[in-house]
């Protein structure tokens, strides 16, 4: 488990990281969102020891970062933004050097390397010199360093950044696999990364945590749609003053405290039908995890 108390960094006057505080479970692939300069990278870097916290602490697997360092570092594959790699290393000298340093026995790391090399599909270029890869084969070799030890714990900063999209979807298929075993972390700007991996996002405002959801929750709507011509006076004497009414295009939105179903949305339809109001549509407003960053974004935190 993860777990962050009122986790806070200051870089002289300017707060990267305020007062955060959530807690990650065994398992969950979760989205860490935010605009350039949210606080994302600080995050990261604070909970893999790279950063001291200015106030609050943060602990993995029951071992506070800070004062367990160590330990912690051995349990956890981080790959940052800027991937730390040896480019006139070939990627199996490299990937044995990174097992070495993470301290993997002699006898285990060329098995280790190997398994690495197979799951980050770099088995082609295992002997060519870093140099000489492509932006998105040096990426896996920094996918391939952060899985070396098998951690329980996987922090990845844009792990996606310069694949196609055949490469793309199989770093998605390599995250599924590691959260069988793994607690995973996945910064991304990419909307459509989290959309299809991750089952929990995060959002970051101005270093401060907006939002904190399931990915199914999230999506879920409060307001059911109506196309209709009739007016929101008529509208809102035919379903109550229980619900909100707001004017969207081709019709209106009605807000309710808490996601309809399909009984609220048969009794609306009954509503209507009683009060002789013709409509066309009636479903539930669908959000996308884009609309939902943008309000977060732009609302005050």
């Amino acid at each position: 488990m993860i777990e962050a108390r009122e986790l806070t960094r200051r870089f002289g006057e300017n707060v990267a990281a305020d007062s955060v505080s959530f807690t990650i479970g065994q398992g969950e692939i979760v989205g860490l969102l935010g605009h350039n300069g949210a606080g994302k990278t600080t995050i990261m870097k604070l909970l893999t020891g790279f950063l001291e916290p200015s106030s609050g602490s943060a602990e993995i697997d029951g071992q506070d970062v800070t004062e367990h360092a160590a330990e912690v570092r051995r349990k956890v594959g981080y790959l940052p933004e800027t991937v730390p790699l040896y480019s006139d290393m070939t990627v199996v000298d490299y990937l044995e050097f990174a097992a070495t340093v993470r301290g993997v026995p002699a006898t285990d790391r060329s098995s280790v390397v190997r398994g690495a090399v197979n799951a980050t599909g770099l088995h082609e270029r295992a002997l060519d010199v870093i140099d000489t890869l492509s932006r998105g084969f040096k990426q896996r070799v920094g996918v391939a360093q952060a899985i070396l030890h098998a951690p329980r714990f996987l922090i990845l900063d844009e792990p996606t950044s310069g694949l196609d999209p055949a490469q793309t979807q199989e770093m998605r298929d390599l995250i599924r696999r590691l959260a069988e075993s793994a607690t995973v972390i996945l910064s991304t700007h990419i909307m459509q990364e989290v959309d299809a991996v991750c089952d929990r996002v995060m959002i970051l405002r101005a270093g401060k945590l907006a939002l904190d959801e399931k990915l199914a929750d999230l999506q879920q709507s409060q307001r059911l749609f109506v196309g209709t011509d009739a007016t929101g006076q008529a509208l809102k004497e035919a379903v109550g003053e229980r619900v909100d009414v707001d004017a969207t295009e081709g019709g209106w939105f009605l807000g309710f405290d808490r996601p309809p179903g399909d009984e609220t949305a048969a009794e609306i339809a009954s509503c209507l039908v009683r009060a002789g109001i013709a409509f066309h549509a009636l479903q539930r407003e669908k959000r996308d995890l884009e609309t939902v960053f943008r309000s977060v974004s732009d609302t005050d935190v």
